[in-house]
């Protein structure tokens, strides 16, 4: 590879150069990615990103799409073949200040030399203020505001003060739901007229209802595990994902009435995990509750069919896919009634206050004693997750894409859409 340029030094595509500048005169548009926040596809976002650029792919032909994905990461990638574009990323630049430095100083000068007419940041932690074309953002969440208690000092602060600003250097700012959206615009002023309201999608080839007998036995052989058992999809983070309100109810529900039924906690330890370790620890009923860990994405299909129910009871979200997962997969959902997860599970799931032991207990002895509710809310949730696809999202964010170039090119088109939105 040739010195000079940072793009020839970095730029790479598989095992050559064939990422390099490419400017085919029937493209529609070319459009980056930028992809360093997946922590490994481990996370919301990652699911997000690999999810929305697996729909992309049946627009590539169309548009030339270019990823920007830290070394490690690649594997992840290897489903999109030579349909987009990868510029690898050195590994060096995954910790959290060193990527913010990266998108800040080194990532305009690639998308200069690249051609790229719009960015795609999906992450409000990585927005650039540079505006080496037109900027598009998904942001899925204003938990800095929310949550007090979710980052450190640090983060905090970056997402209070930091991430306003870059929020008005955004030619749009994808919401992925209305309670984010409104969030956005009472915390951050971003005008309605700059936002729009794209809902994430469902993989509805991988998420069915099909194999539930199947999905009991897996679940046996490979954890030991038999229904009735409620099933928590996510990280072990505390105060955030409300782990510990949930065992506490857990406990008054086995507590009042002997039960047969179990508490499986899935996903990997994260901010606050030793204070959901140690409540389990001292849970009269710490034989009943399962932390299998982290789920790998082929397994979670599985552990969602063979679920009694589904509970979600975390204090906040911007959106909450797997309410809409379990939904797929046939299992009975009991929700948080905070927030983007009402918004989003509409009427298809039981809710609660997950602030209020007493209403989540009464609600777990509620669905656990009752069949013709959990059919109800099987067949409810069967119907809600229709409005979900991948593919409309990626439709809709290409729309997105083409505004944000065409109103950059044209700065009236966007104040005059700003003076008919008001």
């Amino acid at each position: 590879m040739s010195s000079g340029s940072p793009l020839s030094i970095i730029c790479s595509w598989k095992a050559d150069n064939d990422a390099c500048p490419r400017k085919p005169d029937t493209v529609a548009m070319r459009i980056g990615i930028t992809t360093s926040v997946i922590q490994h596809g481990k996370s919301g976002v990652g699911q997000y990103v690999l999810a929305l650029v697996r729909a992309l792919l049946t627009s590539a032909p169309r548009y030339e799409f270019t990823l920007f994905v830290l070394e490690q990461d690649v594997p992840l990638f290897d489903f999109v073949g030579d349909r987009m574009h990868l510029v690898t990323v050195p590994e060096r630049f995954r910790p959290a200040l060193r990527n913010i430095v990266w998108h800040q100083f080194t990532l305009p000068g690639l998308v200069r030399e690249l051609g790229l007419e719009v960015l795609h940041v999906p992450s409000y932690r990585r927005m650039l203020w540079s505006r080496p074309c037109a900027l598009v953002a998904t942001i899925h969440d204003l938990a800095p505001f929310r949550l007090p208690g979710k980052y450190d000092l640090a983060r905090m602060l970056y997402g209070r003060v930091a991430v306003r600003h870059l929020a008005h250097r955004q030619d749009r700012i994808v919401a992925v739901s209305h309670e984010t959206a409104t969030d956005i615009q009472r915390f951050f002023r971003v005008p309605a007229s700059g936002l729009s309201v794209i809902r994430n999608g469902l993989n509805h080839e991988r998420f069915t209802p099909t194999g539930h007998d199947e999905a009991v036995t897996w679940v046996a052989q490979h954890h030991g595990l038999r229904p009735p058992f409620f099933l928590y999809v996510a990280r072990l983070e505390h105060p955030a994902k409300n782990h510990a309100r949930l065992i506490a109810a857990f406990d008054r529900f086995k507590t009042e009435a002997p039960s047969p039924w179990q508490l499986v906690l899935c996903g990997s330890d994260w901010h606050g995990a030793d204070v959901v370790h140690e409540r389990v620890r001292r849970s009269p009923f710490a034989a009943d509750i399962h932390l299998p860990g982290f789920v790998p994405d082929g397994d979670l299909a599985n552990w969602y069919r063979a679920a009694s129910v589904f509970v979600f009871p975390s204090l906040f979200e911007g959106f909450g896919l797997p309410p809409l997962e379990a939904m797929a997969c046939g299992c009975p959902v009991l929700a948080s009634a905070i927030g983007a997860v009402a918004e989003v599970c509409g009427e298809a799931a039981l809710l609660a206050n997950p602030e209020d032991v007493d209403d989540l207990t009464r609600q777990l002895r509620h669905v656990a004693e009752d069949p013709a509710l959990r059919n109800r809310l099987r067949a409810a949730g069967l119907r809600r997750v229709r409005h979900f696809d991948w593919h409309t999202t990626a439709t809709a964010m290409l729309e997105v894409y083409e505004r944000a170039a065409r109103e950059l090119r044209h700065p009236g088109l966007k104040q005059s859409g700003a003076r008919a939105a008001g």
